[in-house]
């Protein structure tokens, strides 16, 4: 691995740039000649080096801990001007550097990372009209659809509050009594669970978003990147292994391929919804345990997504690095999923907390066309000149800004009615698409036992009261799935 500088031999200083004689000595008054000695508080260097590394961690992000990341680029490679005008999207051709961070959701930040578990997907794009973050999955369905359940889903994944592991019970204590996520689980116990390589994962914007135009027209669209190389997966027992001997495998993989001149690419696609066609929809386009059905809602290809340099920190350039869907440029915007306008407070809010208030001005996060917010200023680690004397406070005549006349997000829509509190309720109609995946995890080669053998170790030592009732619970998807459940766990007695 190469390291680089501005020259072969740096001169070794201080933070301050004050020249350092000796960096590995310590200021001491000695004790006779042997190694005991009283250390002076005078010595800057040793209590610099000292307290740095005491504080040279910044807290390590509560899901997604576990990543890999790199830079690329983005090219458009169709006309898309009949559904958007976003900028970064408009012109075959044209190309906008990224930053993408691939990750697990459970483990912590030195976990093993062939678990079966989702891939989070976060790619900021640095385009001309500022930062467009997506945060993606490789898995096209959600969990939940009350973004209230957020956190005690992701707790139920992580590890149990007494025992500090993570627990079966606890994972399908939450699953059964929040059965809307069965078509997510049908996916994670499925092939699809462990991919081979972050190289050979789809990538999905799970929620519906919108495109739009400067006229305010817009439609709704959900995103899928598509690995030019295929989707390919991993069996359970080689991941186990992985992970007891090389638990950093898809970290390796992705950076070792990029070093290698072996760059990974995705075509970049949109199924697309007319807003007059969302109430004859066969779903709920506002719910992210659904997917669009292909046959309505083809495939439109945007562009390629290539990634092609290596970081040259890892912890400058993807730890710092902070996504989120709430960061949308021109052209793009959220839908009424009640989930995704969750997630556009809860991301920005956690980097404000993790980071620090002003994360964008660090080198990952940083815009690179011209910023001015001069009411968003001031807070720990401010590097920007912070407005010089301009003024703090909006309608000044003393330095009066221009505005954007550009529509940012559709306001067709008419919302009406009064705040009240709601939860989603179970129906037949959530068992729908779950009952389609199993018949076609049949239908693949071993897919039916691949399913049993990697769902049924978590189901054998949680309490039979509840087994049993998370076997109903796959019964509703289909009575075959749940005869073969019951049927390997009495082969494991």
């Amino acid at each position: 691995m190469s390291v680089s500088s501005s020259s072969d031999h740096p001169t070794s200083t201080m933070a301050n740039g004050q020249p350092s004689a000796d960096p590995g000595s310590v200021q001491q008054i000695r004790y006779g000649n042997g190694n005991g000695g009283l250390v002076v508080l005078s010595d800057t260097q040793t209590i610099e080096v000292l307290a740095h590394f005491a504080r040279e961690r910044i807290p390590e992000r509560s899901v997604h801990a576990k990543a890999a990341g790199a830079f690329g680029e983005f090219e458009v490679l169709e006309d898309v001007s009949d559904i958007t005008d976003a900028d970064f999207l408009t012109g075959v051709g044209k190309k906008t550097k990224v930053l993408t961070r691939i990750s697990t959701v459970g483990g912590e930040k030195g976990s093993a990372d062939t678990v079966r578990d989702v891939r989070g997907w976060a790619i900021k794009f640095y385009t001309e009209e500022g930062i467009q973050d997506f945060v993606f999955n490789d898995l096209p369905v959600f969990f939940i659809r009350d973004p209230i359940k957020f956190p005690s889903m992701n707790r139920s994944h992580k590890r149990h509050p007494q025992t500090n592991v993570p627990d079966n019970t606890m994972f399908w204590d939450f699953h059964k009594n929040n059965p809307e996520g069965i078509h997510a689980l049908m996916h994670l116990f499925g092939s699809r669970g462990i991919p081979a390589s972050l190289r050979n994962i789809n990538g999905y914007s799970v929620h519906s978003y919108t495109l739009s135009k400067a006229d305010g027209s817009y439609v709704y669209v959900k995103w899928h990147f598509k690995p030019e190389d295929g989707v390919k997966t991993m069996d359970a027992n080689t991941a186990v292994r992985l992970a007891g001997s090389d638990p950093d495998y898809h970290v390796k993989d992705l950076f070792k391929s990029i070093e290698n001149g072996k760059y990974p690419t995705w075509s970049v696609c949109v199924q697309v919804m007319k807003p007059e066609q969302v109430k004859s929809a066969p779903i709920d386009i506002f719910d992210c345990t659904f997917t669009w059905p292909f046959d309505k809602y083809p495939l439109r290809r945007i562009g390629r997504l290539t990634l092609n340099k290596n970081p040259n920190n890892y912890f400058q350039d993807i730890e710092q690095a902070c996504f989120s869907p709430s960061n949308m440029v021109p052209g793009i915007g959220p839908s009424a999923d009640p989930v995704l306008q969750a997630r556009m407070f809860s991301y920005p809010d956690a980097h404000r907390y993790r980071v620090g208030p002003n994360y964008f001005q660090l080198p990952p996060n940083r815009p690179t066309n011209t910023v001015y917010a001069p009411y968003v200023r001031d807070g720990p680690g401010t590097m920007n000149g912070n407005y010089g004397s301009d003024p703090d406070y909006v309608f000044s005549e003393l330095r009066p800004v221009s505005q954007s006349k550009r529509v940012q997000i559709p306001l067709q829509e008419h919302w009406d009615g009064k705040v009240s509190s709601f939860a989603t309720k179970l129906s037949d109609n959530d068992f729908v698409q779950a009952r389609q995946l199993w018949k076609i995890i049949c239908k693949e080669e071993n897919g039916k036992e691949h399913f049993l053998y990697n769902i049924i170790p978590t189901l054998q030592d949680i309490p039979a009261t509840l087994r049993k009732e998370v076997l109903k619970y796959f019964g509703r998807v289909d009575p075959s799935l749940q005869q073969c459940l019951e049927e390997d766990l009495k082969k494991q007695h």
